[in-house]
């Protein structure tokens, strides 16, 4: 009995209701702005979207996520799980320095 927070591609009716009957899961998506009945997001849900979108964007852009140069799947799993630790420990140098978490580029600064 719980509520995941889902992108727009997962809009589908089916998908929301295939989740809620087979594992008890509320999908909660935001509306996409030409919809009939479109109603703005729930706020603390766009807050948390807010977070982990920035989050992977800067997996991608600050920390390379996407190029990789693995040559098997371990090595690959080895590589992600270390930049995703990278991205824990600044955060966390943030947390204590008393900054915002989500300014990873400038905390050992």
């Amino acid at each position: 009995n719980c509520t995941l927070i889902g992108d727009k591609g997962y809009i589908s009716t089916e998908i929301q209701l295939d989740l809620f009957e087979t594992v008890n899961i509320s999908l909660e998506v935001p509306y996409r702005s030409n919809q009939k009945d479109w109603k703005p997001t729930f706020a603390p849900f766009a807050k948390f979207r807010k977070r982990i979108e920035t989050l992977f964007s800067q997996l991608c852009d600050q920390f390379m996520i996407v190029r990789n140069y693995a040559k098997d799947i371990e090595g690959l799993f080895t590589r992600i799980i270390g930049k995703i630790s990278a991205l824990t420990i600044l955060q966390y140098i943030n947390k204590l320095n008393g900054r915002p978490i989500g300014r990873i580029k400038y905390a050992l600064i």
